[in-house]
This record gives structure tokens, sequence and C-alpha cells, in this order.
């Protein structure tokens, strides 16, 4: 155990140290992403609109494959918690394997579906072209996406935050400069943002690989140990199903009810995406702690902070929906000044604002399940949320003409389930099993 330092301090302390570089790390995609937003956006509503279905398909096959990030994470974290740092970081190696093979295929099936795929979403007419032609160019960052969520899942694992962070910010900070020059300089237009977004993958992705390269274990595929990352992954997709299927639905009935209402969808929920990331520090910090502490046999510290970082998310989201309802009135300026666009805003925003301490509570929740290796009752509890709370709004809001209070009630019930149902677990304890594997 002193290898990790895992018994040194307190639980809030060591939450913190943590999620403080991990917060980097998570805040940086959306962050970007809302720079992109705010880029396109002063384009107008088709482009804008365009961005908001490309993004979102790219943004559901990504959370289709976080096992690679959150699984790593998990199986690491208790290999590392036993004391075997090295067989953590060999998880990190067969990982980056899978996801680079994994992101070739995408980049094959997506040249072929992007079309169709964005002809269901928004139906015919400039907005689902603008998000074919963005929506290609970008699917070609598909493999370095995914090798860079393997990356930060054994760094994580092994509780190294800050090179994570550096290589994020670095990908990602070029990235941000050198959109508004492709966008409005060379005049590539929407497609000059998916271009910026391949460069920060490719520079991110490389940082990734040669850091894994120096850890000197050995860098063949084996397909034993891939075999068995894909026992956990099984849930985790599942999961990502589930969400996938909600954030797609939302946008689909926001792009059919109007260029208008999906402008406004694409800012609100980029900035929900944005902050959910940022609450997802805890989560992060949670599931290397938890997990490691259970690797080490160490329930009762396992449990400790699981109710410290849920605690710590309730605080942090209560304050951040009081930052942005104060930011209510001049925040959405920023991202457009499409005044139909504009006018849609409110029906999201005091949404966005209430939800953030829930959002704060699950969060915490989902990283504390996840150390533990609970994907199957996490899969399970966000199934629930989305067949019974979200999904039957949104799409009565569609039949109804309910708009983006409809969408936005749906994601109100969803987290309102599945925050019922994680806590309910946290409290029975069965999570909490012991061992350096579950």
């Amino acid at each position: 155990m002193g290898e990790q330092g895992d018994g040194a301090g307190s639980p809030l302390r060591q939450i913190l140290a943590l999620a403080v570089p991990a917060l980097g790390v998570l805040a940086a995609e959306p962050l970007y992403l809302l720079v992109n937003t705010a880029v396109v956006g002063r384009l107008g509503a088709v482009p804008l609109a365009g961005l908001s279905v490309g993004g979102i398909v790219l943004a559901q096959i990504a959370s289709q494959m976080t096992f690679l990030s959150f699984g790593t994470t998990a199986r690491a974290a208790r290999l590392y918690g036993a004391g075997r740092r090295a067989d953590a970081v060999a998880e990190g190696v067969q990982a980056t394997w899978l996801g680079a093979v994994v992101g070739l295929v995408i980049i094959l099936a997506g040249q072929l579906l992007a079309a169709p795929v964005a002809g269901l979403l928004a139906g015919e007419g400039p907005v689902a072209g603008a998000a074919v032609s963005w929506l290609r160019i970008a699917l070609l960052g598909a493999p370095l996406i995914l090798v860079t969520m393997a990356g930060n899942g054994w760094m994580r694992g092994v509780q190294d935050m800050r090179r994570p962070l550096r290589y994020v910010l670095f990908g990602n900070g070029i990235s941000a400069v050198l959109c508004p020059v492709l966008v409005y300089g060379l005049g590539w237009g929407i497609n000059g943002s998916a271009i910026a977004n391949v460069v920060a993958q490719l520079i991110s992705a490389s940082l990734f690989v040669r850091a894994l390269a120096a850890e000197g274990v050995p860098l063949a595929p084996v397909p034993a140990a891939i075999r068995a990352q894909l026992g956990m992954a099984r849930d985790l997709v599942v999961l990502g199903l589930a969400f996938q299927t909600c954030w797609v639905s939302a946008t689909a009935v926001a792009a059919r009810t109007s260029a208008a209402a999906a402008g406004a969808h694409q800012v609100v929920f980029q900035l929900w995406m944005f902050l959910a990331f940022v609450l997802d520090a805890l989560a992060i910090a949670a599931q290397a702690l938890v997990g490691a502490a259970l690797g080490a046999d160490d329930a009762a510290r396992a449990r400790r902070l699981a109710w410290r970082v849920t605690s710590c998310g309730l605080v942090f989201g209560t304050l951040l929906g009081v930052v942005f309802a104060a930011l209510a009135g001049p925040l959405p300026h920023v991202f457009t000044t499409d005044a139909t666009v504009l006018a849609e805003m409110p029906q999201a925003w005091w949404f966005f604002v209430v939800l953030q301490p829930i959002g704060g509570v699950v969060f915490a929740l989902d990283g504390v399940l996840l150390g533990a290796g609970d994907a199957a009752y996490l899969r399970t509890a966000t199934v629930t949320g989305a067949v019974l709370g979200f999904l039957p709004v949104v799409w009565a809001s569609l039949r109804f003409g309910w708009g983006l209070v409809g969408i936005w009630s749906g994601l109100s019930a969803f987290l309102l389930i599945r925050m019922v149902a994680s806590l309910a677990r946290l409290r029975s304890g069965r999570w909490a099993v012991l061992g350096a594997a579950r």
C-alpha cells in the first residue's frame, strides 16, 4: 500500500487531490466543444443545428466506448490498490489496442452511414447536409478518441491525473486556436470545425501512446486480456446505449421542431455536458480511490469515500446551479446572435440550472459504483431511467408540441430515477466487493 499512498490523508483531501487535475481533463473536451459551438453559432442557425446533429452522433459513438476509460480505470485501480502497478499499466496496453482497432471499424462504417443517420435525425434539408459534411471529417478521429480514452483509463487507475491534464489541454488548446482560423480565416465553414477536432485528437492520442511506451511493460496485444476487458464492457455498452438513445432522441426531437429549437438545444446541452464533465471530476477521483481501497481489502474506507464524494457532488452541483442562474441573461449571447435561437433558449435554461444538484449526486454515485466494478447494477438503473423516464416524455414532446420544455422534462425524470436507484444501492453496501479483481 505504500506505493500509491492510498491510506494517507483524509478522504476529502484525497478526493480533491485527484479531482482537481481530473477536472481539467474532463472539462477540456466539452469546453473545446463550447468554443466550437460559439464559432459555428455565428455562421447562423443552420450550421449550428448541423453541428448539433453531427456532434451528438460523434459523442454517442464515443460514449458507446466508455468501457475503454471507465472499465480500464476500474480494473487498473484494483490492481494498483493490491500493489501491482505493472499489471495495472498492462490493462492500458490492451485497452489501447482495442480502441485502435474499433476506431478503424468506426471510420469505415461512419463514412457509409453518415448521410442516412443525419437524415434520420434531422430529416431532409440543409441541417442534415451540414451535419453529414461535418461528421464525415470528424469521424476520421475515432481511433484517436478511443486511444485517448484508454490512456486516461489506465492513468486514472494508477492515480496519475496530471499527465492526462497536460496532454488533453495541449491538444485542445492548439485546436481551439486553429478552429476560428479554419472556419473564418480560410472560409471552410463548419468543415473547419471538424478538421480542428481531428487535430486535437491526434495530438492527445500521440502523447498517451508515447507515455504508455515509456512504462517498460510489454506492448504486444494479448487476446485473453482483451477478452477479459470485454466482460465489463458488455454492461457499459448497454449503459452507453441507454444514454445514446436518450441524447439522440432529444436532438432528433429538437431538430424536427425547428432549426431555432435545435440550435438552442445545442447550446444548453453543450453547457449541460460541460458541467456534467466538471462534476465527473469527483466521480473519477472516487472511481480511482474506491477501486484501490477495495483492491486493498479495505471495505470501510471504500464506504467512507463513497459517502463523502456523494456529499461533495451535492454541494458542488448546488453552487453551479446558482452561478448559471445568475448568468441566464448574458451567457446565451456568447454562443449565438440569432434572435430565433435566443428566443428558444429560456425553455431549456431553467431546467439546466435546477438539475445541477441532482446531477452532482448522480455523477458522483456513478464514479463510486464504476470504481467498485458494479457496472451491472448501474446499467440496469440507467436503462430503467431511460425507458420509464426520458424516452416517453421526449417523444410525447414531439407528438404534442411541447418543444424544449418536454425534452428537458424528460431529462429531469431520467436523472431522478437514476439518483433514487443509485442511493439505494449505496445504502445497501452490496457494491463493496473486495479483491484485486471483481
